[in-house]
């Protein structure tokens, strides 16, 4: 492997951590550190300057103020468009994936966002919550998906991204796709938090961060992240 201490930086957990985001701070360092990559985990708070150079950033979802806050601080300081630019891989859930767009509402506005992926967000007719589901984009190879949603939005994708999921339950981007990716940059709504129930997506992370083809890395134990994938698939099917 061409990397041997990997540095992983959580961007605003003082504003941006709902629903066990963190969590997939964790799944990345346990993971990593399965194959023996050593991990250098950095939370940086929305009052710091984020590291250039890092090997990858994350981003959590929250509250219509936090993230309006969130946006604003993360266009002045200008270090997660030129990591998106690097070609850094980077993962933003729900709130943290709408203010990665081109625009985004919050507290009954229109607020401008990083303009890292070709999307915008404003507000749907109802909530999304629950369960959400599907089959995970052919060119990343991440099979289904699984995730819980809890947000008021609707994500409208671009011409220079594609979706990260076709949904088969919940609502997602618009009840027919869900999150999107362009490079090395995912967004999605799903928490759970999202790598736990999707082992292959934080795998295909990794394998950006470092360098290599994920087909390559090592196997780990992953008999407890796929039960619980069966477990959520079970409750979704129908009866």
């Amino acid at each position: 492997m061409s990397i041997s201490t990997l540095r992983i930086v959580w961007l605003y957990p003082d504003l941006l951590s709902t629903y066990g985001d963190r969590g997939n701070l964790l799944v990345l360092a346990h993971r990593a550190r399965a194959r023996g990559i050593e991990v250098e985990p950095m939370q940086v708070r929305s009052d710091q300057h984020i590291p250039h150079g890092a090997d990858m950033y994350l981003i959590g979802g929250g509250e219509d103020g936090p993230q309006a806050v969130a946006a604003e601080r993360l266009l002045d300081d200008g270090a997660l468009v030129k990591a998106a630019d690097a070609g850094r891989p980077i993962l933003a859930i729900c709130a943290g994936y709408q203010l990665l767009g081109e625009s985004f509402y919050a507290n009954g506005r229109c607020y401008p966002g990083l303009g890292i992926l070709d999307l915008r967000s404003d507000r749907g007719e109802s909530r999304a919550v629950g369960e959400i589901a599907g089959e995970g984009s052919a060119a990343l190879d991440i099979g289904p998906i699984t995730g819980f949603e809890n947000h008021g939005g609707r994500t409208h994708l671009g011409e220079a991204v594609q979706p990260l999921a076709h949904v088969s339950a919940g609502i997602g981007n618009d009840g027919v796709t869900e999150g999107a990716w362009a490079g090395h940059v995912v967004g999605t709504y799903m928490h759970g938090p999202a790598l736990a129930r999707n082992p292959r997506l934080a795998d295909l992370l990794l394998s950006w961060a470092m360098g290599i083809d994920p087909r390559t890395m090592p196997q780990v134990d992953d008999a407890w992240p796929e039960r619980l994938r069966a477990e959520r698939f079970v409750a979704l099917a129908p009866e």
